[in-house]
């Protein structure tokens, strides 16, 4: 596993071992910051469910402004921090290690204005919850996500390709889903 573009390219990151934690490939993370390209740059990312922090890690490569990464497993947590002291990544993020909802919550509560809030927000929670994917869609479509989220911002799930997600989760709608593999990204924007 490796940063694939940006300041830390081809740097490689370390996974802990077992299947606790399943990171985004180095391909299908490659496909979504090729589609997300346009929008990184200076950017506001949530990175939930984060695992080694891949996916965070390339959007700060790639130029973000801020990652907020979110990431309870013991393990999972000190290959992320592992990661980010290897690349010297001292500042532009923020790491809540009790649960994905302790951050929602916490980035709820700092956002006070549409300039602050978080243009993309990326989710990988382990395939079989799906009540994980179902709870934080939903809040992120209510009002609370609103809150959250810029009015265009993108939230992007990645899960099985065996199980689709719906269409819509309150305000939210799909907007397309890439197939690679056993994996898929769905992208979600708020209706007009």
């Amino acid at each position: 596993m490796r940063v694939i573009a940006g300041t830390y390219r081809s740097r490689q990151l370390v996974s802990p071992r077992g299947t606790e934690t399943r990171p985004t490939s180095d391909r299908l993370r490659e496909t979504l910051f090729n589609i997300l390209s346009p929008r990184i740059e200076g950017c506001r990312f949530v990175d939930l469910y984060a695992g080694t922090g891949a996916v965070g890690i390339e959007a700060i490569s790639r130029g973000a402004l801020h990652i907020w990464f979110s990431e309870k497993s013991p393990a999972a947590v000190t290959a992320l921090r592992a990661n980010l002291t290897a690349l010297k990544i001292t500042q532009g993020y923020t790491l809540e290690d009790r649960s994905t909802g302790a951050l929602l919550d916490r980035l709820g509560q700092t956002i006070k204005t549409p300039a602050s809030a978080i243009d993309i927000l990326f989710l990988d929670p382990p395939y079989d919850f799906e009540i994980e994917y179902e709870s934080t869609l939903n809040l992120l479509g209510s009002a609370r996500g609103r809150q959250i989220l810029a009015p265009d911002a993108l939230v992007i799930a990645e899960h099985s390709s065996k199980t689709p997600l719906p269409a819509r989760y309150g305000a939210l709608n799909q907007t397309r889903t890439y197939k690679q593999g056993d994996a898929s990204l769905t992208f979600y924007a708020f209706s007009e």
